[in-house]
């Protein structure tokens, strides 16, 4: 009778562990690319901890238990062959125009929009006519970003000698060169300037942001054919974080602008081979 009893408390035991687990082990985990695109991704051997990136990574996963995003490094160039491979099933913040025009993805709109500005150092007399031309004027670059005023072409090469480029890996830096006139203008998000300008409170009205933009970021998060989330349920969960404030919360703050809902979420979704 003891041994039976035993054998059924034992039984028991390993039952409710079970299901304890359960969850633990039906939830399914999604891979996401970090490279460096401050202030969403502020440095790629940070990704963990800075940038708005793991922000919005960290609502996806409060709001649901199906799933569990986490940032997995990767750099510019490096990105799309990470997501071939499966290294990575989503990428965020993302255009298809960027060099994925080639790989096969599912893109979903998020409903955040931002711009990439010209920055130029504020001088006597220097108005909005200075970022009318940018022929034979010293444009300060993030190395291997794509930008509209080259075609999205984003060979160093070919932006060095068509347009007298410095090429760098830090948008502070650009800036920088600005401030010091070592640069005339540098290209950086609408959001970044904000970001910037909040972290060195001594540079304030030192710098001329265009009103011109060079591209206006529609962002959008692709998705790797065969990734744990569909295209459908990703487009749901920015909906549900949009109607909850918290899109808001994360981005408006940095002068992202967030969308009032997409009209159809399936609509908003589609592949591109």
């Amino acid at each position: 009778m003891v041994r039976l009893l035993r054998k059924v408390v034992s039984g028991c035991t390993l039952l409710v562990a079970t299901l304890a687990a359960w969850p633990l082990a039906a939830q399914q985990v999604v891979h996401v690319g970090g490279a460096v695109f401050p202030p969403y991704v502020a440095k790629a051997e940070q990704s963990q901890q800075a940038g708005l990136l793991p922000q919005l990574l960290d609502a996806l996963n409060q709001l649901q238990s199906d799933f569990r995003f986490v940032v997995r490094p990767t750099s510019i160039p490096r990105r799309f062959r990470d997501f071939e491979q499966g290294r990575i099933d989503l990428s965020m913040f993302e255009n298809p125009a960027w060099g994925w025009q080639g790989i096969a993805h599912s893109a979903v709109d998020m409903g955040l929009e931002d711009a990439e500005v010209y920055v130029a150092l504020a001088k006597p007399g220097r108005g909005q006519d200075y970022f009318n031309r940018l022929r034979g004027k010293r444009l300060a670059l993030f190395n291997g970003y794509n930008y509209g005023f080259a075609d999205f072409n984003a060979e160093p090469q070919f932006l060095t000698k068509n347009f007298n480029a410095t090429l760098s890996y830090s948008h502070d830096s650009n800036l920088l060169m600005v401030l010091h006139d070592r640069a005339d203008i540098a290209l950086v998000t609408r959001s970044y300037v904000r970001d910037f300008h909040e972290r060195h409170g001594q540079y304030a009205g030192q710098l001329l942001v265009s009103a011109r933009l060079d591209q206006r970021y529609q962002h959008q998060a692709l998705l790797r054919p065969g990734a744990p989330i569909s295209p459908q349920q990703l487009a749901r969960l920015f909906e549900q974080l949009r109607g909850n404030g918290q899109l808001t919360a994360i981005f408006a703050p940095y002068q992202i602008a967030v969308s009032s809902g997409v009209a159809d979420s399936s609509a908003a979704t589609g592949v591109t081979d």
